[in-house]
């Protein structure tokens, strides 16, 4: 994904002069390219993520299109109070661009999980959530933020992230992609996770269901027509995140949910605990641990299917 971002920043950058990249000391060989091309609009803020946020906020105010880019983890908890009083309290159309969403960084331990930030990011008003699937859609996601004259927050994976499109696919704030329609479950993939939900829905159809599969990027907005619709038609409505359960995109359509009440489907909201993994390993291992391999997804959704039925 974070390759993705890059080659898409720079095609944009070529596009748009006003496009300025702030990194928090990290990704360097990986924008060589674009430093070579657009030196006097790459900014290396060093470890000091609150200050660059600052920054991109001034730059933004002065009619810029700053995209911020470093740890997810620090992207958002540790400059919290710059994001919400200097970029979003402004309104101002920040891109922050968090790598390692999830458990990306699940090697380096609890200081590097990222299973917060879409919590703290879709509280703050005026702010964006996206949460692209696959490298074709961070680079959607990338032109819908940078079209946007609103506060973006991108989440995005790592490295290795499989595409899954065949082609780019049409993307928008407040759009979910369907992949395949269904009429027992509905899975909403929220970011990374994609792959491994179009895994558990090739298990749920072999155990006889009829599976809704959507990717769902658009985190606030929320596509409510979308969910509208397959909880009306489903029994059980699953979102998958490799996110905390509390505060994520299963609340925001929980939130959804207690707005419109008397739907026929059951909310099941998978997600990493309420507690923090004191383990290291890989993203695999930390999955595993957390229950959001494809195995343990489709035990849960056709254990709550076979509860509502």
């Amino acid at each position: 994904m974070r390759d993705a971002f890059a080659a898409e920043l720079e095609l944009l950058a070529a596009a748009d002069p006003r496009v300025v990249l702030l990194s928090g000391d990290i990704g360097n060989r990986m924008f060589d390219r674009y430093k070579q091309r657009f030196a006097d609009r790459f900014l290396n803020c060093g470890v000091a993520e609150a200050n660059m946020i600052g920054v991109a906020a001034g730059l933004a105010l002065g009619g810029l299109r700053p995209v911020v880019y470093t740890i997810a983890a620090f992207a958002t908890l540790r400059c919290l109070e710059q994001i919400r009083v200097d970029v979003c309290y402004h309104r101002q159309p920040v891109i922050i661009a968090g790598v390692g969403a999830g458990l990306s960084y699940a090697s380096l331990g609890g200081t590097h999980h990222a299973c917060e930030d879409i919590a703290a990011m879709r509280m703050l008003p005026e702010m964006n959530v996206l949460c692209p699937g696959d490298p074709l859609e961070v680079r959607a996601a990338l032109r819908c933020a940078l079209a946007s004259d609103q506060p973006t927050y991108l989440r995005l994976g790592k490295k290795g992230e499989p595409v899954v499109h065949s082609a780019a696919p049409a993307f928008g704030l407040g759009r979910a992609i369907a992949l395949q329609p269904g009429r027992d479950v509905a899975l909403l993939a929220v970011g990374t996770l994609l792959p491994n939900a179009i895994a558990a829905a090739e298990q749920l159809q072999r155990a006889s269901l009829s599976v809704a599969l959507a990717s769902f990027p658009s985190i606030k907005p929320l596509d409510e027509d979308y969910l509208a619709e397959v909880f009306a038609t489903c029994r059980v409505v699953a979102t998958i995140e490799e996110h905390s359960v509390v505060g994520g995109a299963g609340s925001a359509v929980a939130e959804w949910l207690a707005r419109h009440p008397g739907q026929r489907a059951r909310l099941l909201t998978i997600g990493t605990p309420d507690r923090f993994l004191h383990q290291a390993g890989s993203q695999e291992h930390a999955r595993r641990h957390t229950g959001l391999n494809a195995e343990a997804i489709a035990a849960d959704v056709l254990a709550a299917y076979r509860a509502r039925a």
